[in-house]
């Protein structure tokens, strides 16, 4: 027992010299004497809050509990939304890409968070789950996410917010966005363990808007605590909220601040979207943001507020058997591609975007439709969809026949989009007459179905999951009896806004109008 302890004691000593060891470092946190001299305030800022998965029904249910006193304070004082659409698939990197350039995934070029770059022949992961992460390979993927997905990958046609508030001669914030594209220079500050461990560079810089803030490698306020490497390196929802603290205390909030709070999306995904513990801990920095100004009611006299969900999430089931459809059992009968990247003779390869998949199609030989067929003999898949000869076709098991469409045509939906259109309606739960269609349980359907499948090069095919399911391939995560998103689905699809401080409003309640909204508040 005595020689237990002792080695014990010399392997937490030696681990303690060996975190020290890795921490080792003096760089700089905060704004500089110049950086905040060049910061030109506005006299009515706005600010947007990104709370990852906020949703409506959990939203008036801790309201309605008096378990969230912040957003019972904006509900209040605001005008409530509870139905704005996404971007598809319901992935935050592809929806904060259509907030942020007000365009769908055709123009802006993210069609997810885990999609195949045929051009690099390898799959693309911003950051899905730590098996997935060590299979591609931890470096790879932190420079898809910190460098990539802005720099290369997010088409630079696709202008961002801050890149047109910057050509207007107005500044922005971006704090712990995901898309954050600008035309100021940053250097980062590297924590030392990413450095001394070869996972990034001594030294890196990123173009992002005026005020950029990004955890630990990048944070305006200096004595902002909340970035220690078991705090996500301050991607999380206190670091966002002591950052926006600091601006607002410093008077210094630009134009337009975009602030996002992820925390309640990792609760949403374990204990299901109607975590209520999740809520009041995110509701604690929204207390946090308010209590900086002399009372709450002088937050939107003195600023406009846009605090809005991502996307939403559906329920897992919690039996792994029937809940999860996995794609390397129903293809069981092709090669399929490992993580890693496909090999010569590779047929397919998988995306798994939790409750939506890219099939690509590696092999010549194979044919989409014979895919689609595999797919269709599943119940638990919603529908199918594929491109072919300028149309977008989508079918289900439970379908008559395939629904085929393309834009332009006779028919015209709520957002003054035309269509031609023929085949099992059924399919994307449509209705129409002879000149108008309605979207049922799959909101905007048409255009963002066929927006994502016109997102990158390559022969693939989009399966979206119906409620309750999700798709796995080699090492996806699995959300069994928690929440999961992805899905065309209006339970994925639909988030909540309140908007205080303004009376403007946006053309439609979609995210990709909220760019040009955005910078209607600012005028």
């Amino acid at each position: 027992m005595k020689k237990l302890i002792i080695i014990l004691i010399v392997f937490v000593c030696a681990l303690t010299l060996f975190v020290i060891w890795l921490n080792a470092g003096d760089e700089k946190l905060g704004l500089t004497n110049e950086e905040s001299s060049a910061v030109k305030p506005s006299e009515k800022p706005v600010i947007v809050l990104i709370i990852d998965s906020l949703m409506d029904k959990p939203l008036k249910k801790a309201v309605k509990e008096g378990r969230t006193p912040a957003l019972q304070f904006f509900l209040e004082n605001g005008r409530y939304e509870p139905e704005v659409v996404s971007a598809y698939p319901t992935m935050s990197v592809t929806i904060d890409s259509t907030l942020l350039t007000g365009t769908y995934p055709h123009v802006h070029r993210i069609p997810g968070l885990v999609w195949y770059n045929e051009k690099e022949n390898r799959l693309v992961n911003y950051g899905s789950d730590k098996k997935e992460i060590a299979a591609l390979g931890v470096k790879q993927t932190i420079k898809d996410g910190m460098y990539l997905l802005n720099h290369k990958h997010l088409n630079e046609r696709a202008a961002t917010i801050h890149e047109v508030l910057e050509k207007k001669g107005k500044q922005s914030a971006s704090i712990n966005g995901l898309i954050y594209r600008g035309d100021d220079q940053h250097d980062l500050n590297i924590p030392p363990p990413l450095r001394r461990l070869g996972l990034m560079p001594e030294n890196m810089s990123i173009n992002g808007p005026a005020l950029f803030s990004f955890g630990r490698f990048a944070q305006l306020n200096s004595h902002n605590r909340y970035n220690h490497i078991w705090q996500s390196y301050g991607v999380n929802d206190k670091f966002t909220a002591e950052e926006l603290s600091y601006l607002i205390k410093k008077r210094k909030l630009p134009a337009l601040t975009v602030a996002y709070l992820p925390d309640f999306d990792r609760d949403a995904h374990k204990k299901g979207p109607s975590d209520m513990k999740g809520l009041e801990k995110m509701d604690e920095a929204l207390q946090r943001m308010l209590n900086t100004y002399d009372s709450w009611s002088a937050a939107y006299e003195q600023a406009v507020w846009v605090i809005m969900g991502d996307s939403g999430q559906a329920v897992i089931g919690r039996d792994k058997d029937k809940a999860v459809i996995r794609l390397h059992s129903l293809f069981k009968n092709y090669r399929t591609a490992k993580i890693e990247g496909p090999r010569q003779k590779d047929q397919l390869l998988f995306g798994v975007n939790d409750r939506m998949a890219f099939i690509y199609v590696l092999d010549q030989n194979v044919s989409v439709k014979e895919t689609v067929k595999e797919l269709k003999k599943d119940g638990r898949i919603g529908f199918t969809a594929w491109k072919e000869n300028g149309w977008v076709y989508a079918d289900s098991k439970q379908a008559a026949k395939p629904l085929r469409f393309r834009p332009t045509g006779d028919y015209t939906d709520i957002y003054g989009q035309s269509w031609t259109i023929s085949g099992d309606l059924s399919v994307l739960d449509l209705s129409a007459n002879r000149t108008s269609l309605w979207y049922g349980n799959y909101p905007d359907a048409l255009a963002r179905l066929y927006s994502v499948l016109h997102s990158h090069s390559g022969r693939y095919v989009v399966a979206d999951a119906k409620p309750g399911y999700q798709f796995a391939a080699e090492k996806s995560p699995l959300h069994l009896g928690g929440g999961g998103h992805g899905s065309l689905y209006k339970t994925d699809s639909l988030a909540p806004m309140i908007i205080v401080g303004s009376e403007k409003t946006p053309r439609h309640l979609r995210h990709i109008d909220l760019k040009d909204f955005f910078i209607q508040l600012t005028e």
